[in-house]
């Protein structure tokens, strides 16, 4: 009997330790290579199918290591491709019904819309505790941008902005050796573009009168979403949309995000104190200037002016071109050198020599090139993301599945202000183009001026007309 007794005994503690045994086993042993558990995988919804979110969505779903549990587009044209791809996945085209049905079974949102939706869409999201990745520019308006910032912090949620160029390994490079003072104390920079390469400084179907019948796949309310209403065109979507003013930022808020944010975290800029532009004019006819006040102009040059925590720099300069308009080079820097790249560049001018780049900061070069040929560079400082600007979505994955506060290279905390100060250029901008009428015919232009700006209050001072350019009214139901 007590053989028995510890016969069993024994075969209890060796059973036992198999069970242990089996628990400890890794999980890609169980369930052969490259797999990866469910509990593991990030539930994803999109709003947002087609454009940018053809990358979006696939490098976020990375092959399957993370689930797409819902979509969302207002263009069934556009979700086709998604559709078939995650066939079990529920589909809407109200991102508020997406929410009120399917909120328990995903737990981050990637929102790849027009802009002028970019904040309603993700404020809903993080009210829901969810984590967020928003394409660039973050919001619309500048307003948007403060409170998308500060709700990210109250909801403790992972948020990314598109602006993949904040992963690469060049922007920490350059942000390392203009912190290093490389060039010295850093007073100038410009950043410039090829964009728009989608017509602006055209007269709108909307000023034409023109319309087309809305096509069966999309619902055109929705699409309008927080603007005006008008009526359907193709020429508004899709893509098209970045010119016009009640739906996209321009070029500025286009390519803003991707140039302004090396030099924008090189050197830790705050709110800009002062913005003033010029823009390219339009003519009707001979000596007939028109005004298209639907669309955002074909060029302009913005000047922005930062305060400097550097003691031996007063303030920065920094200047935007778009439209093809480029910056003048300095003396001594080859021409050819500087403007390498179709797309654009960025450069910043020191006390001891200057730096340009590319787009996401790309192909760092030094100059004048004779004092830094052979100089051994400092290494980047910040870690690098794994796969670089291709690894920007799954960066935030990852850091989803960490919680609050896991790094991302442009969370909320960076996104927002640089959205900020890009659409200041747009502030600007509309400021420039607004016009009273003149006894005896012709324009007065009072925005035609230097714009003070009070970032703390997020207030021009010294023109009151720019202020409805902070905040616009949402049309219908719409709100933060």
């Amino acid at each position: 009997m007590k053989s028995a007794s510890l016969s069993r005994r024994k075969f209890m503690q060796g059973s036992a330790l198999a069970a242990a045994g089996f628990t400890i086993v890794p999980r890609h042993v169980l369930g052969g290579p490259g797999f990866i558990a469910p509990s593991d995988k990030l539930n994803i919804a999109a709003v947002g199918c087609g454009g940018k979110a053809d990358v979006n969505i696939r490098l976020a779903y990375n092959n399957g290591s993370d689930n797409m549990v819902a979509l969302c587009d207002v263009d069934d044209r556009q979700a086709k491709k998604f559709r078939a791809q995650f066939a079990s996945a529920p589909y809407f085209k109200d991102y508020r019904q997406l929410f009120d049905k399917e909120a328990k079974n995903f737990d981050a949102v990637i929102i790849s819309t027009p802009d002028h939706m970019h904040a309603p869409i993700a404020m809903a999201a993080m009210q829901l505790g969810k984590h967020v990745y928003c394409e660039k520019p973050l919001t619309h308006d500048i307003y948007e941008a403060r409170m998308l910032t500060e709700a990210a912090r109250k909801y403790k949620v992972v948020t990314q902005m598109g602006n993949q160029g904040s992963s690469g390994d060049d922007t920490r490079k350059v942000e390392t050796w203009i912190q290093k003072g490389l060039i010295g104390h850093v007073h100038t920079v410009n950043c410039w573009t090829n964009r728009p390469v989608w017509p602006q400084g055209v007269r709108s179907p909307k000023d034409k009168g023109e319309s087309q019948p809305v096509p069966p796949e999309v619902d055109w309310d929705l699409w309008l979403g927080t603007a005006p209403l008008r009526n359907y065109h193709e020429a508004y979507m899709p893509t098209r949309w970045r010119g016009y003013w009640d739906f996209g930022t321009g070029a500025l808020g286009d390519m803003g995000c991707h140039f302004m944010d090396v030099p924008f975290r090189a050197l830790k800029l705050k709110y800009p104190t002062s913005v003033e532009c010029s823009v390219g004019s339009v003519y009707s006819d001979f000596f007939k200037e028109a005004f298209y006040d639907d669309v955002c102009p074909p060029s302009s040059a913005i000047h922005l002016t930062f305060p400097s925590d550097d003691r031996k720099v007063k303030e920065i300069k920094f200047s935007w071109y778009d439209g093809g308009i480029r910056p003048q080079v300095p003396e001594g820097i080859p021409y050819e050198k500087v403007f390498t790249n179709i797309d654009g560049g960025i450069m910043f001018i020191g006390s001891k020599g200057i730096l340009v780049a590319e787009l996401f900061g790309n192909n760092p070069r030094l100059f004048p090139e004779e004092k830094f040929d052979g100089k051994k560079l400092p290494d980047p400082e910040k870690p690098l993301v794994e796969g670089k600007t291709e690894g920007h979505q799954q960066q935030w994955v990852k850091a989803c599945k960490q919680g609050y506060g896991a790094y991302t290279s442009s969370s909320f905390d960076e996104a927002g202000p640089l959205t900020e100060t890009v659409l200041m250029g747009n502030l600007a901008t509309r400021s420039y183009l607004y016009r009273e009428p003149k006894t005896g015919g012709g324009y007065t232009f009072p925005g035609r001026k230097k714009l003070f700006w009070d970032g703390a209050n997020m207030k021009i001072t010294n023109f009151d007309y720019a202020n409805q350019f902070v905040k616009r009214q949402y049309r219908g139901s719409y709100s933060l």
